[in-house]
């Protein structure tokens, strides 16, 4: 946005620490703390003169004003305070910045005088504590009631302290709120954020005293809502009572909202029950839930998909009644990167052989790339392209070396996966690739194939048993490959520890191939699938999420698809789907599954993987790694095959850089201004001036 001159502010939450740190230890994930804070943020301005209260808990009660009209109050609630944190963000080029201004909870209370006098030392802090902890840890665990209370405590927050920041500054310029939606917009980053539709009622209603219809078309026109998930279980619900326990007003707004928008359902569709139920914003059943997303759609004008693909899906299934209940309100607006990251910063070699053959002005104009297809012919550049990725793939050995002790020769391909830890994203398919690989070397030590190094990374869950047992395996699976000198100077795998942003900065660059590997139809976008392309990686993957834009950009040929599409996995699911079949007839797969099975890759611990041998042959295989195993290889095989002609190996990675354009966050953020915010650019010359 600062790039861009778009006027706005970026808010959030200042944590104190991040999800959490990973170690592997035998093996294992192990997580401690990530201490985010701990050497300081010297670019933090600290605003101690807009200080906001924000409440919590206490009840809800009604009254009639003197003009008779039953009107609402929240009251003796528990109160937290928000101190807002400036950090400045400067555009390219440094003539445009935009403010980020995030929130750190204080207590009300400070500390109790009586209680520490009395000799309850720990009694005279617990306020502070309780009220501190809402800006502690980025996602607590919520598998205990308290964690998921916490949770909610760090969206409301957010929420509500955002809110009175933004009623602050438009009070300031304007004296009627009729006009908010005309000055303010404001976009819901997946649904976190979503109980604002019901904070901004509110206000609206409580504390402005405005008419309820009046209230919903401010809020209509002031929210949009970007969707992130494709899977109904990632669909954030709350308990009706957590809500109604630590946010009682907000849970009767949000059953008038309920009330009013299923009454116009019902109107249209007369009789059809089943899609009340599928509508409304509260999900019946033992528990009864406050559903986010319904909250977020029936409060927003706009919502929006991040990849063309996740935008059909959610039209055609997730949302499908929302979609045809409000014609022309679910869009699309496919992800982006910033390449002044994910490729000036990163990549200084790479940037600097393109600044050189076609200037500077990609930076700003990532489409400018496309002028280097026609060097793609050109000899001497395919050098330089090829010695800027290898002195890349030193850089990284060196960091390997530095931090796990292990040394990796970067003349091998670098075949990355780098990405959370999760069933759909298979990294179990790929690990099933190295197993058959190693079966075939050891069966044929001359096998016609190049060197790999094949790089794993990502946290699981704390609380996502199959997930960290994964990791174990791929660890399990590192420590016989790179061990049997029979084997390890073709292959090798490692799995780096605590994947991070600052990691991936060394990873990327090095990334000959990138594993883009889900199941299809379960990845919204991804972004990391852009920065490898972006980088001279080539992509092997499934039709899903981005790639399928990434495939139409840089061409079939200049990208490795196998696999079943978004609407075989549904239909084979519906047709009755038979893992069995695949392993009973296929000798690598039926191999490579065995040899997990018998313990070869944890010989002390019998029955250690049965839970992935049981998911996959006796519990379905939700994700379908066993229908889509021998694709998976025969794309491989094409890997291989191609990297063992360096030259047109090159050629395509330098296709893939040049056609990664329309992957610019520019591009993103400029279809969100212009499409769903209506906000045009600043003009330089007010810059200047």
């Amino acid at each position: 946005m600062a790039s861009l001159r778009i006027p706005g502010y970026g808010y959030g939450i200042l944590y104190d620490y991040g999800i959490f740190y990973q170690s592997i230890v035998n093996g294992w994930q192990e997580e401690s703390c990530d201490n985010w804070r701990r050497q300081g943020v010297p670019w933090e301005i600290l605003r101690l003169e807009s200080l906001f209260e924000v409440n919590f808990y206490g009840r809800s009660e009604s009254y009639y004003d003197d003009e008779g009209q039953l009107c609402f109050r929240w009251v003796d609630t528990g109160k937290v305070m928000a101190v807002p944190c400036d950090i400045l963000i400067p555009g390219h080029g440094g003539r445009h910045v935009t403010n980020m201004r995030l929130w750190v909870a204080q207590s009300s209370r400070e500390f109790s005088l009586q209680d520490f006098n009395r000799g309850d030392y720990m009694g005279a802090m617990e306020d502070k504590v309780i009220s501190e902890n809402i800006t502690k840890v980025l996602y607590p665990n919520d598998e205990q009631a308290q964690g998921k209370e916490l949770r909610l405590k760090q969206q409301y927050f957010l929420v509500a302290a955002t809110f009175q920041d933004i009623m602050r500054r438009f009070k300031k310029e304007h004296s009627s709120l009729a006009d908010f939606p005309d000055y303010v917009a404001v976009q819901l980053n997946d649904t976190h954020p979503s109980i604002a539709v019901a904070e901004l009622m509110r206000l609206l209603v409580d504390e402005e005293r405005m008419e309820w219809d009046e209230a919903w078309d401010i809020c209509t026109r002031t929210f949009a809502y970007t969707n992130h998930t494709v899977l109904p279980e990632a669909l954030e619900t709350w308990p009706v009572d957590l809500i109604g326990h630590v946010l009682p007003r907000h849970l009767e707004i949000i059953y008038t909202i309920n009330h009013h928008f299923l009454q116009k359902v019902a109107d249209r569709f007369p009789d059809d029950t089943g899609r009340l139920a599928r509508m409304s914003l509260i999900q019946e059943g033992p528990v009864r839930r406050v559903r986010m997303a319904n909250l977020a759609i029936v409060g927003s004008h706009t919502v929006n998909g991040v990849a063309a693909l996740h935008s059909d899906i959610i039209r055609q299934g997730l949302f499908r009644d929302f979609d045809e209940f409000f014609p022309g309100k679910l869009t699309n607006v496919t992800n982006g990167v910033t390449p002044r990251r994910w490729l000036l910063q990163i990549n200084p070699d790479l940037s600097d052989l393109i600044t050189s053959a076609i200037g500077p002005e990609w930076v700003c104009d990532l489409d400018r790339l496309k002028d280097l297809v026609p060097l793609a012919e050109d000899t001497q550049f395919r050098k330089s392209f090829a010695e800027a990725k290898l002195a890349n793939k030193k850089r990284l050995a060196r960091y390997v070396l530095r931090k796990m002790g292990m040394g990796v020769n970067p003349h091998t391909m670098f075949d990355c996966q780098f990405k959370r830890m999760h069933e759909y994203k298979r990294q179990l398919l790929n690990v099933l690739h190295v197993v058959t690989r190693y079966n075939r070397l050891k069966e044929d030590p001359d096998l016609p194939c190049p060197p790999r190094t094949v790089l794993f990374g990502g946290k699981a869950a704390p609380g996502y048993f199959m997930a960290k047992l994964i990791i174990k395996l791929i660890n399990s699976v590192a420590e016989v490959v790179n061990n049997d000198s029979e084997v390890n100077k073709r292959l090798r795998v490692l799995f780096l520890p605590n994947y991070c942003i600052s990691q991936a900065e060394k990873v990327i660059p090095a990334a000959d191939l990138s594993e883009q590997i889900s199941t299809a139809g379960y990845e919204a976008s991804g972004t990391g699938n852009m920065k490898f392309s972006l980088n001279g990686a080539l992509t092997i993957g499934t039709l899903d999420g981005a790639n399928v834009e990434i495939m139409e950009e840089v061409g079939e040929d200049n990208i490795f698809i196998f696999g079943l599409k978004a609407g075989e996995v549904e239909a084979m699911r519906r047709n009755g789907y038979d893992p069995g079949r695949y392993y009973d007839s296929d000798p690598d797969l039926k191999a490579a599954l065995d040899m997990i099975a018998s313990n070869r890759f944890a010989p002390l611990q019998p029955e250690l993987f049965k839970p992935i041998i049981d998911a996959l042959l006796r519990n379905g295989d939700f994700y379908m790694l066993l229908a889509d195993y021998r694709p998976y290889m025969d794309a491989q095989d094409r890997v291989d095959a191609l990297f063992t002609d360096k030259d047109q190996w090159i050629r395509k990675a330098i296709l893939n850089t040049a056609n990664m354009g329309k992957f610019s966050s520019d591009r993103a953020v400029m279809e969100y201004a212009q499409r769903i915010w209506k906000t045009p650019p600043l003009d330089p010359e007010l810059l200047r001036g």
